[in-house]
This record gives C-alpha cells, structure tokens and sequence, in this order.
C-alpha cells in the first residue's frame, strides 16, 4: 500500500495556482518517499529500542553506553512520531546540479540508502538558511513550506540569479516542476507568517530562519560569542537553535563532555520554550533560571533596599566565600596530647599543618576532610611505631584512636563539616566575620549587610549560597561514601562465594578458568559498583562544555559567577539587549565580560525586527531613547497598518471582551503593576503580567495599564519598552487620566474599543 494515499498539499482556494503539478508534482513524488521511509524507521526504531532494551544491563561503560544509546533511540523515535512528514523544511537547487536537495529536522534515507533529508544543521544545508540575493551561495533557487496539522498550507519560493532562470530555461523543466517563472511569493508568504497567531508556546519558526540569524547559530563554540539585538531581532530563536546546532556539530561539547545548560530570565519563559528543543530533536540540554541553580532560590525574595542588592551583585563578595572557608581551614597552633591505652601521642602545630595541606586545592571543604582525617591517623600511627615499634597491632591502635573523643573534638573544631546556609547566615549576623572575609567594606556597609533574619533569603543571596555550596560541597559526602564502601564490600563478598563455587568445580571448567579467577583484577569486574544506590546527583551542578544564557543583560557581576562555575571552558553563548537591561548597561559587552572573568569575546549584532510591526516601534523608540540615547533599536520590517490605540484604564474589560469574540485564535497580554492585571480571570487565551516576567515573550495583542506606573528612570523607561515590543499584531495602552495630546482616539474614549474591533475582524491589517 502507498505509504501517502493522499497529497501533502492542502492549498486553501486563493492559492489555487500553487497547486499546478507543473510545480508541486516533484515534492509529491518525494514526500510519498519520506512517508515510506519515515514508516520502515519507525519500525526499525522501535524493535530496536526494544532489544536494547531487553539487552542484559551490562557494567561499568557497557552500563552507560546501553543507557545513551536508549536515550539517543527514544528521542529520535519521539521526534519522527511527534511530526511525520512536516520533518521536511524545504529544498534548495542548486545551480550545478537540478536535482532538489531537501532539507528536514533529522536527516533521513531510504532502504537504498539515498538520501530523502539531509539534516538542518548539516553544513551542506546552510545555503537553505544562509542565502541571500546578494549572496546566493551556489543555489537557484529555494522552497520553503508552511505546515498545518501535517499538511503544507503554503509555500514559496525564491530565485537567486537570472543566470540561473535562464540556465534552467534552456534545459526545459526540472523535475521539481519549476519552469523557470519568477518566484511565486519570494519574501512575502515570510513577512505574512511573522504576524501569524501566537499561542501558549513559541511556535515552530526553524523553516524560516533567516541568514543573519543562521549564522550566529553556525558560529564556533570557542570563547563568548555575544548576539547583542533589540526585540523581536530572534535573539531567543538563535538561541535555543544554537543549542541544537552545537550539540550535533562539536563534539567537544556532547553529554559525555559535559553537554549544554540553556538558561532563561524566568519560568513563564522556559515554558513557553519548553516545545523547541524537542522539536529540534535535543532533549539532552538541560534548562533552568539562575533561582534553579540553588535550592533556596524558589523561595527567595527581592531585595527590597537598593543600596543592599548593590553590594552584593559584586562578584567581590562572592570571592569572599573563599577567605570564610578558610577561616576554617587554619590548622591549630597549639599543640595536644592524645592518649591511647598504650601510650601517650604529641600531636604538634606542625603536625596539624601537615595534615591540613593534605587535599589538592580545588577539594571541596566537606569531602577534603576525610583525608586530613585520615592524615592525622597515619601521623600518630607512625609516632606511635616511632617510639614503640610494633608492640600494639595497628589495627588496634587505629581502632582506639578512631573512639577517641578528645582526638575527635579537636578535629570537629579544627576542620568543621560546614553547610552553604549557616555560612552565609553568619555573614549576615556576625559583623566581625564580615569584616574578616571582606575587609574592604566599610563599616557602615558591614552594617547594612546585617539583617535580623540571616536566613531571610533573597535574590541577591544567591551567588554567595551557590559559591558556598560548590566550595564546601556536600555535608553528607562522608556518611555517603561510608554507605557506598560497605555496599562495595557487600557486593565483593558476595561475588567472592561465586568465585569459590565455580573454583570447586574446578574438574568441570578447567585450568584456565581457575587462573583468572585468582586474579584480583577479575573480582573487580564482578562487582559492579555503577549500579549501586548512591545520592541523587546535581543535575545543574555541572561542569558544563557549553552555557547559553537568555536575556543575559540582566545578570550582575556575582550572578556571572555562578555560571562562570559552570563552564570551566569560558565556552557560552551570551544572548541580549543593553537597552533592556532594567539597571541600566553603560558599559560595552567587552568591558562587563572582562570584568567578570571572560576574555574571548565575538560580537554578533542583530539589528533586523521581524516581530514588532513598525507602527508599535514607532511609539516604543522614543521610548527608550529618552532615557539611553545610544539603544540599539531595531528596524522592523513588517508593517501592520494598526495603528497603536490609547483608553482608558476603564475600559480594560470591553476592549479584552471585544478582542475574543472578533479573534478565534491569538493571545492577549495585560501587563501591568498594580491590580489591575490581577483583576482579569486569567484563561489559556489572556495572560496577566508584570513588565519583567513579560521579557521573552511575545503576545497577538498586548494592553499596557497605566504605564506611568512603571516607574521612573532607566527601571521605568525599560519596563515600558519591553513590555510594548511583546505585541506581535496591535498594542493598546490604558492610562488612568486621558491624555488628549497623545491621539486623536483618546478624545473619544469610546474609539478605542471599535479600533480593537477592527483589528479583530481583519480591516486595516497589512501583511499579517
């Protein structure tokens, strides 16, 4: 049976002339090879998985590579059944050669082994994304599609050369039924699809990535590369699509070798993305907020004294946490007597210093205190052996030492387990320890630290809690690894009794056998200690080969510490908007990157709006300019014909009202800062916001409620700016006094809920 029984095509009427077979009879031909193909890999897929599976576990590597290989299966599987043939994005001809080479979200070939899609990050598929009139890069032409329930809505097509028409002329129709006509739609089925309806979460856009976006996305992963873009620029498109991309082309940065962390500004964020990696095929990169990063940052609040916040954003701070650390690392200068059932041991200030200089620097406080322990024990044992020589078994005398609770305290207060929380409260309640570790604040700024509840977390406690937390280590590594041992020498003992058996059936297995299992190599294969229990690990802790970070303007000197942490490599991807920074951002990039510890630095500018319509951005310039003069503004390239529409905050209700019966689809937007937005019964098609939480996003319609009350200043002006560029379609803003000057709608309070009605019903819209 044909795998496609009906066409892929499903043209709406007025595009009648697109489904010609002339043009479209090719795609067809092809899309039913997918649909073959597609329906034997599935096949294939799942009895593999299966098998694998219902393979033996294995040990050790064969463990972990029977995993990976399940999780690599699984996720191609999820990604063909999730799309089905709208894997394909496009094709591309290419000058030299007539043949359609079709571009799709995996690659894929047939049972012969030709090639049906060749994957989107391959480097032969970049023309697909990266030509451009001016650069063609050896193609004719290119098809791009637009799919719908599986289905393709649209498409069309651009030409590169009129070398190329005239070539193709000559040799009479190509197989893909192009006759050599100008393009049908060339930009114009792109311009139309940017004003499409948005929804919950950030719809599928890789068949329509544009060449300056595909080239940062492209880019190396050595150093920092920052793509510095105002909204609607796809700052966040060429972010997630560079994860993707990196993963599958540097092999310096797969799971193995740490693989990537994505982080985003906030949670409504990372959910309205949560689609894109997936849909990409990637479900290995993990993805978080700074406040994931640490257990306490679900909870913590924000810092409400500004003067406080500023103090701690310094990466200075941070740092300190070392010199509070060591604080507790300072061997005693005293000497002791420790008294065994045999004989009386000196315990000198140079003995304690041997033994504090026993762990590699970089050991974590918590886990290096096993081996200065350990340390202290050889010491007295050797003393003991020195004066005594062999009169007491050691392993007596280790014995006694280990119940010595005099031996015990001593080293309790010498190297202390110490936990992230309780330092950094103790910086925030003893001013003396404050001033020890960070000597340089005054003491008025000792005393500003200083609160009544040291454990009153906040936003701005974050970096000294993950710097604590990374520098100490777990408090409980010790009990672990006493668990962990004895599950080892569980597991030993129990193969040991194997091993005897099989060696008393000597007769039956042989000489040979016997041999090897003498050996005690062959014992430690037995043991598979990769499958016993152990603690949950970290999955943010890291060391991560890569690190992207979203809205990245945002973070402050002490929260780049935290990633700086991450990524011993210094390999990220920096993606964000001086002009949104809601503190302000006078500094260049370079100069806030070198500060915090990063040195190579590649700029990658956007400057191209593809989101915001040039009605709304005319209103959002000056906007941003008042206060930062220099902001990178991006040109928009859409117009809708809408023009920006000004009320009454009284008419909040009739204008959403208005707005959801006239659209079917879409999603509006209240941001606001007071009651107003939470006044609203929030519902899958109207969301309610603050300016911040609305960074990231994008909405069909967005109503701005008095926003004069965002604030004065850089804070203010910024809030107002983001909080406009988020309209895709039309922006409504809402005062709580008229402001006649501003439009002539606002005379008549009344317009402005027809203006919406209009919008709604399709008058007055152009090109989206």
């Amino acid at each position: 049976m044909n795998p496609l029984a009906t066409s892929a095509f499903d043209l709406p009427d007025h595009l009648g002339p697109k489904a010609d077979p002339k043009l479209i009879a090719g795609d067809e031909r092809h899309f039913a090879a997918i649909a073959e193909s597609l329906e034997q890999s599935i096949a294939d897929l799942s009895g593999r998985l299966d098998a694998e599976r219902m393979a033996p576990g294995g040990i050790g590597q064969a463990a972990m590579d029977r995993d990976l290989e399940i999780h690599r299966l699984s996720a191609r599987l999820r990604t063909l059944r999730r799309f089905g043939l709208d894997l394909c994005l496009g094709h591309i001809v290419r000058v030299d050669d007539p043949e359609p080479l079709y571009i799709g979200r995996l690659g894929l070939t047939d049972s012969a082994g030709r090639r049906l899609l060749l994957d989107w990050r391959s480097p032969a598929a970049e023309p697909f994304f990266g030509a451009t009139h001016a650069n063609p890069m050896g193609l004719a032409s290119r098809r791009r599609y637009r799919w719908t329930r599986g289905l393709i809505s649209d498409y069309w097509d651009e030409v590169f050369s009129t070398q190329a028409i005239a070539a193709r002329v000559a040799r009479g129709p190509a197989s893909d039924g192009f006759d050599g006509r100008a393009a049908l739609d060339d930009q114009s089925a792109f311009i139309a699809s940017l004003g499409g309806h948005r929804s919950p979460r950030m719809r599928d856009v890789l068949g329509t990535i544009q060449a300056d976006q595909d080239a940062i996305i492209r880019a190396g992963s050595d150093g920092a590369l920052v793509v510095d873009g105002g909204p609607g620029t796809g700052k966040t498109v060429v972010a997630l699509h560079r994860s993707a991309y990196l993963l599958y082309s540097d092999p310096r940065l797969g799971h193995r070798r740490g693989g990537v962390l994505f982080v985003g500004p906030h949670r409504p964020y990372l959910a309205y993305v949560a689609d894109v990696l997936p849909g990409l095929g990637e479900e290995g990169v993990q993805t978080c907020t700074l406040r994931d990063l640490v257990a306490e940052g679900a909870a913590a609040e924000i810092e409400t004294d500004p003067d406080v916040a500023a103090l701690k954003s310094s990466a200075s701070l941070v740092k300190a946490i070392e010199t509070a650390v060591r604080f507790y690392e300072e061997p005693p200068t005293k000497p002791m007597t420790v008294t065994t059932h045999w004989s009386d041991l000196q315990l000198s200030a140079d003995d304690w210093a041997e033994a504090f200089d026993v762990p590699t620097p970089g050991t974590a406080h918590n886990e290096a205190r096993q081996e200065v322990w350990a340390e202290l024990l050889t010491i007295l044992l050797d003393s003991h052996e020195a004066a005594h020589g062999n009169d007491v078994p050691a392993d007596q005398l280790r014995r006694s030492l280990l119940q010595n609770r005099q031996l015990r305290a001593a080293f309790n207060r010498a190297w202390p387990l110490l936990d992230a929380a309780d330092l950094v409260a103790d910086l925030w309640s003893v001013p003396a320890y404050l001033h020890r570790c960070a000597p340089w604040l005054s003491r008025g700024e000792v005393r500003q630290l200083q609160r009544g509840d040291a454990r009153a977390w906040t936003v701005s406690d974050l970096p000294l809690l993950d710097a604590a937390r990374q520098r100490l280590g777990d408090p409980a590594a010790a009990r672990h690894k006493r668990q962990r041992d004895a599950a080892v020498a569980a597991e030993r003992e129990q193969k040991a009794r194997v091993v005897d058996n099989l060696r008393e059936a000597d007769d039956e297995y042989g000489m040979g056998l016997v041999t090897m299992l003498r050996g005690e190599d062959f014992h430690d294969v037995l043991v598979d200690e990769s499958a016993l229990a152990s603690a949950d690990p970290d999955l943010l802790a890291g060391p991560f080969a890569h690190v992207v970070v979203d809205e990245a303007q945002e973070l402050t000197d002490a929260q780049w510490q935290m990633l700086l942490l991450r990524c011993p490599s210094r390999s990220f991807t920096i993606v964000g908007d001086r002009a949104q920074a809601r503190h302000g951002f006078t500094e260049s990039w370079q100069e806030r990157l070198k500060r915090i510890g990063l040195d190579r630095i590649t700029l990658a500018p956007l400057s191209i709006n593809y989101r915001t319509p040039a009605e709304v951005m005319a209103q959002a310039e000056p906007v941003i300019r008042a206060a930062l003069p220099d902001a990178n503004v991006p040109t928009s390239i859409r117009s809708s014909g809408v023009p920006v529409v000004y009320g009454s905050v009284a008419e909040l209700g009739s204008i959403l009202d208005t707005w959801l019966a006239a659209q079917a689809d879409g999603i509006a937007c209240v941001i606001s800062v007071g009651d107003d937005g939470a006044a609203i019964p929030a519902t899958p098609r109207v969301r309610s916001l603050t300016p911040e939480l609305s960074k990231g996003l994008e909405f069909d319609l967005v109503i701005l409620v008095d926003p004069e009350a965002f604030g004065d200043g850089i804070e203010g002006a910024v809030d107002r700016y983001v909080a406009m560029t988020r309209a895709t379609q039309q922006l409504v803003i809402l005062r709580r006094t008229e402001q006649p000057e501003r439009t002539e709608q606002a005379k008549q309070p009344e317009r402005t809920v027809r203006a919406v009605r209009a919008v709604g019903t399709g008058t007055g819209r152009v090109g989206g």
